[in-house]
């Protein structure tokens, strides 16, 4: 089975699937993560850019991801790419790995990032093009979603969990790897933040550890039907 998470951001990817992430590689699942931003001068150095997608690799590697694709789009300034090219590379990626599986930030989440590339993702995953996501998921990423105004629209409300009980250790060594961007608690992207969110989330369905998401769309599409899009996408 395909899997593909879309990050705004390096690390976005382990604090809201890591240990979804690890689980899907370890039941056998090819999992592919695409960072769609890259921090680029003025506001960010010349080639740091290079230590953080270390890391990434790093971490990616303890988790079991397959491949990442990088879109090279201005971190904390994505609007500042035409809308149209967000949209085509955002769908030229979902064409590429042909996800069964699709994780996305949260729509609401404080970054402006974050939420540009959701609907740039949203236009990308329209059941008219070739290859049809079966099933995309939202998930919570610590710092970004929790910090946004107090709105009932804007709140992060899980109906789908995925327990991670054996799989939080590798959730945690893989974002360790993240070093410039780990801190100390109460930062919530600290050891103490991501343990303490993910047996909150494993309370809520009588579990030690989960990673909770908030389901966007399933599809069960009828046998024949299956067919014929598989022969479309061939």
């Amino acid at each position: 089975m395909e899997v593909l998470v879309i990050a705004p951001h390096p690390d976005d990817e382990v604090l809201g699937v890591g240990g979804t992430l690890a689980r899907h590689a370890a039941e056998g699942d090819r999992v592919t993560v695409c960072i769609a931003t890259k921090g680029q001068p003025p506001l960010f150095p010349e080639g740091g850019y290079k230590a953080t997608r270390a890391e990434a690799a790093r971490a990616h590697e303890c988790l079991g991801v397959h491949k990442t694709i990088y879109l090279d789009f201005p971190a904390a300034n994505v609007e500042a790419a035409p809308r149209y090219e967000l949209n085509a590379r955002l769908l030229n990626v979902i064409l590429e790995v042909k996800p069964e599986i699709l994780y996305i930030p949260h729509f609401e989440d404080m970054q402006k990032d974050h939420q540009l590339i959701v609907e740039a993702v949203m236009v990308a995953i329209r059941p008219k093009y070739a290859h049809r996501v079966k099933e995309v998921y939202m998930y919570e990423t610590l710092s970004e979603t929790e910090w946004n105004l107090p709105h009932p629209a804007k709140q992060f409300t899980p109906n789908y969990y995925v327990d991670i009980s054996g799989y939080l250790d590798k959730k945690l060594t893989a974002f360790s790897m993240y070093e410039s961007q780990r801190d100390s608690f109460p930062n919530p992207r600290s050891e103490e933040a991501i343990r303490s969110l993910a047996g909150y989330r494993g309370s809520n369905i009588m579990a030690e550890a989960a990673e909770a998401f908030e389901v966007v769309r399933v599809v069960r599409m009828k046998e024949n039907e299956k067919n014929a899009a598989e022969k479309r996408i061939d």
